[in-house]
């Protein structure tokens, strides 16, 4: 599956939270080929070539609300 660029809301209060969307993300390696976790949108932006319910799955691990929004163009 080619590369795709999701988006995800998720509630975030720090830079802790923020970092704990990147370091669960970038667990999945080479899958995952950028993140970016804006605290002041609440918004995580991931490329990767897994699939967005893989990726959700990964982000509710955070332990933080987070829902899909839809693939960013």
């Amino acid at each position: 599956m080619p590369a795709q660029t999701y988006e995800f809301k998720m509630e975030m209060t720090c830079e802790g939270c923020s970092g704990a969307a990147k370091r669960v993300l970038g667990k999945l390696g080479e899958k995952v080929s950028n993140i970016d976790a804006d605290i002041s949108s609440q918004k995580v932006t991931v490329t990767s070539e897994l699939s967005a319910d893989e990726l959700l799955e990964t982000l509710k691990k955070t332990g933080k609300t987070v829902s899909y929004i839809g693939v960013k163009n």
